[in-house]
């Protein structure tokens, strides 16, 4: 199983937000987590595709582009041009999520699905051999800094049980409240791509990269 710890620039201070890109690099981390908002499948707006662009000129990271907005379908090929490396869209967000899925693979991207706390994993059963992971959001999506939601342990639980039933072989990414409590919590539970926003860019970045990673290290040794 391969485990990532993916920064969430929702919660980067923008006035550096290159230099911590770069801070990111040198750590040696692979994926940024770049979350869009459209201030209708989700009360906050955030940015879009110039911001990804610009960063894409300067940096070589993985860009996981989680579409927080109503049919996502109509930008596929937008966030491709300007630089996505993969998009995750939401489950109730698609008027048609299969064709949804199709077409971002289509456009020569890794594809995700997520799904909100309310949201019952299995209604994206049927998807999971034509995607390339499972996302599971841990706070309601819009906005950052909230407290990890108790019952989404159990709702990681049930996904990696029916990754296991189906014998889809994708990794599941978790999404809101990750601190140095949550992290273990969730490696336990399944969870092997963590986003992370306030809990890396409040205080010395690079510090709270190690802090995590090492947190991480010690969970897969045990496996």
């Amino acid at each position: 199983m391969e485990y990532q710890l993916c920064p969430s620039i929702l919660s980067a201070d923008f006035n550096r937000l290159g230099e911590q890109i770069q801070t990111l690099e040198r750590q040696g981390l692979k994926w940024l987590h770049i979350d869009v908002m459209d201030g209708d499948f989700v009360p906050s707006i955030s940015f879009g595709m110039p911001v990804i662009q610009s960063i894409r000129k300067e940096s070589n990271l993985f860009f996981d582009v989680h579409l927080m907005i109503t049919e996502p379908e109509r930008y596929i090929q937008d966030f491709a041009a300007c630089g996505a490396d993969s998009i995750t869209v939401h489950a109730e967000a698609c008027e048609d999520l299969e064709r949804t899925v199709n077409r971002i693979r289509d456009a020569g991207m890794r594809v995700g699905i997520s799904v909100k706390p309310a949201t019952p994993v299995n209604e994206i059963s049927y998807l999971l051999h034509n995607i390339d992971m499972l996302l599971i959001m841990t706070v309601q999506p819009g906005f950052g800094g909230q407290e990890y939601i108790e019952d989404s342990t159990e709702k990681i639980l049930q996904a990696r049980q029916m990754l296991k039933d189906e014998g889809a072989d994708i990794p599941i990414q978790v999404d809101g409240g990750i601190d140095e409590k949550t992290l273990p919590i969730v490696l336990e539970a399944g969870a092997s791509w963590i986003v992370a926003g306030s809990y890396l860019f409040c205080g010395d970045l690079a510090q709270n990269v190690e802090k995590a990673r090492r947190i991480m290290n010690r969970y897969t040794e045990k496996i």
